[in-house]
């Protein structure tokens, strides 16, 4: 029996790869394959359609205080690594769509959403995406979570990496330390101790004045060094936070140019602005992980998680979770089979730093068709303003009211502190 069933599921992955790439080509590519800047895309295409982002990296506290959600609101969101999808459950909304051009996304979306009915009770669930690293999360996956998942989710799970293991194992070698981000983070970790600092050395910091004491002393230098600044203008760089070349052109331009400076402004707002016990981003980006077990309390983790990892919201996770769907298409395209006044939320990350004019024109086109009115839309930018005037149409962009004072408070209470703007449009009608 096992022998039929191989083929097709190297076949359903292989078609769900195909996918992914074909839409990633479509958001990407802008320029000739041919010119310097073609290529670039290309490369960042073939090195996307992995697991990028094992953890999202936009803060779930804000955009659910931005959107505003209630018991009646259905939401459509970009998937990424789900960990938002799942905390947006806290809220309580109707429904939520979660859409992603990149398979390995949708795959662990539907597993988490999987890992949230199934296993058996909160601490399986954070010993699985808490930890991430226990030899016992295999045994969970294949007695719980196998028979439940769709068949192209096992099939990408089940499938090997390029080091020849299964997807799943990830979750005993410390899902953290893989994926795109993951590998970047590693990466400024060892060239940071190659310069003779230890960024782990933050976590054990106790307040703000020590958090500040150590970012001006130790980090701070860091990005005046010469191989810092070559490194860092190079646009290739950035490809393990997500970035393609369009939008490591916005970040820059932040900067007067200097990408260097951008990175240390944004990384001194991540070290600075906010306490260690409050910020998982600052966990991940110093610890590679969320707060050690040692600095937990026997009622659960002390450290601070993102809201779908928290004790006090799992069996509320567990009942919305199948209120969530998850579909393998674009923003726009899944919004040109959705009837009039079909959300009212709208969470767009930073995708739209990716599009040519004409993408986000149909785009806006196809979200204030299907707003409900006062439908709330929030998204992110690699620069500080908006991006949307003077780009998208004047008649479609004047049913919307932008919210700048709003904005700037949503930016500013950012704990993941990558993003110049956290911008948030309102339907007008």
């Amino acid at each position: 029996m096992l022998a039929k069933t191989e083929p097709a599921k190297t076949n359903l992955s292989s078609a769900a790869l195909k996918d992914t790439t074909k839409r990633l080509k479509s958001a990407v590519h802008q320029n000739k394959a041919a010119s310097r800047a073609g290529f670039t895309e290309r490369f960042f295409t073939f090195v996307f359609k992995g697991l990028v982002y094992p953890q999202i990296w936009e803060d779930p506290k804000v955009d659910m205080e931005a959107l505003a959600l209630t018991p009646n609101s259905r939401v459509l969101t970009i998937a990424s690594g789900g960990c938002n999808v799942l905390s947006y459950l806290t809220a309580n909304p109707r429904e939520i769509v979660a859409v992603d051009l990149n398979r390995a996304h949708l795959a662990l979306t539907r597993l988490k959403l999987a890992a949230a009915r199934e296993l058996p009770n909160y601490e399986s669930f954070f010993r699985f995406f808490g930890d991430a690293d226990r030899k016992s999360n295999i045994t969970a996956y294949k007695r719980f979570l196998q028979p439940k998942l769709d068949e192209e989710s096992r099939s990408y799970w089940e499938g090997r990496d390029l080091m020849g293991q299964r997807r799943y194992t990830l979750f005993s070698r410390d899902l953290y330390h893989h994926g795109l981000l993951g590998y970047f983070i590693g990466a400024a970790h060892f060239m940071a101790r190659r310069l003779g600092v230890d960024p782990s050395e933050l976590t054990k910091t106790r307040n703000l004045a020590e958090q500040r004491s150590y970012f001006d002393r130790v980090l701070a230098p860091l990005f005046d060094k010469r191989v810092v600044k070559w490194v860092t203008s190079k646009k290739m760089s950035l490809y393990g936070l997500g970035i393609p070349p369009a939008q490591y052109e916005a970040l820059a331009a932040d900067g007067g140019g200097d990408m260097a400076a951008v990175l240390k402004g944004r990384l001194e707002k991540l070290v600075c602005d906010f306490p260690m016990s409050e910020n998982y981003f600052a966990w991940q980006a110093f610890g590679r992980g969320y707060a050690p077990m040692e600095a937990n309390t026997s009622s659960g983790p002390a450290g601070p998680l993102p809201p779908y990892l928290q004790a006090a919201h799992f069996a509320d996770m567990r009942d919305r979770a199948d209120r969530v769907k998850v579909r393998h298409r674009s923003f726009t395209e899944l919004l040109a089979d959705e009837p009039e006044e079909a959300f009212d939320a709208y969470v767009l990350l930073d995708a739209q730093d990716w599009m040519t004019d004409a993408q986000l024109n149909e785009l806006w086109s196809e979200i204030t068709r299907t707003a409900e009115p006062g439908a709330r839309v929030v998204f992110r930018t690699a620069g500080s303003d908006t991006i949307l005037p003077g780009r998208v149409a004047d008649e479609t962009l004047s049913r919307w009211a932008y919210k700048r004072e709003e904005s700037l408070d949503y930016t500013a209470r950012d704990r993941s502190a990558i993003y110049g703007g956290v911008h948030l449009y309102t339907f007008e009608g």
